[in-house]
Parts: structure tokens; C-alpha cells; sequence
């Protein structure tokens, strides 16, 4: 198991899959972050047993659409989950004092809104 980097990306990722199974689209939605960023995340926090990872049983022909893979945080994801909180929170001071010269952002989006 290889250790992971606690970036503003991986902080986000792991605190919305704490709330809940969620597919990669669902954390690209819930976090405003790329598909680029999102899957390979996926697939590091996968490999690093921060997560798991299980493709749902649905036939695709039948419902329109690919399987998706749902991920859930494992115990060892979520006692890093204060270490995330505090690095999204670094984020939200670091966006809060600059104010307009970052688009505006006040910093006071959600803990999945990087």
C-alpha cells in the first residue's frame, strides 16, 4: 500500500465519499473537480486502501447506460478524514483572504467545494 498525498483534491474526494457510496461522475459534481483529477484520485486512493471501489451488478443494455463503480471510504480512509477537514479548511481561509482576485470566492462552500 502506498501512502497518499493529502492534496486539496484528495481532501475533497475522500470527504464526499464519506457521506456516502458515490460513483466517479457523482464526485466530479459534488467536488467541481475534472474527470482528469477525479479518476486517477480514484484509482490512488483505491490502491492505497482508502477507499473501495465495486462496479454495480446492472445490465448496461438494459438501463441505457455504462456500469458505474461506487466507492466507499474503508476504516483506514476515514482516520484521515480530520487531516482532509483541515486541508479543505486551509483551503477556504487561503480563498477567503483573497477575495476577488480568485474569481471572487469568499470561502464559504462546503467542505467538498474546493
Amino acid at each position: 500500500m502506498r501512502p497518499t498525498r493529502m492534496t486539496h483534491a484528495v481532501a475533497g474526494i475522500l470527504l464526499v465519499i464519506a457521506d456516502g457510496h458515490r460513483y466517479g461522475f457523482d464526485v466530479m459534481d459534488a467536488t467541481g473537480l475534472a474527470s482528469g483529477t477525479v479518476y486517477p484520485a480514484l484509482r490512488r486512493l483505491e490502491r492505497a486502501g482508502l477507499v473501495t471501489g465495486q462496479w454495480e451488478q446492472v445490465d448496461p443494455s438494459a438501463e441505457g447506460r455504462p456500469r458505474r463503480r461506487h466507492y466507499a471510504i474503508t476504516p483506514e480512509g476515514r482516520r484521515l478524514l480530520p487531516q482532509a477537514r483541515a486541508r479543505m479548511a486551509d483551503l477556504q481561509r487561503l480563498l477567503g483572504s483573497a477575495g476577488p482576485s480568485l474569481g471572487g470566492a469568499s470561502g464559504g462552500g462546503g467542505p467538498g467545494e474546493p
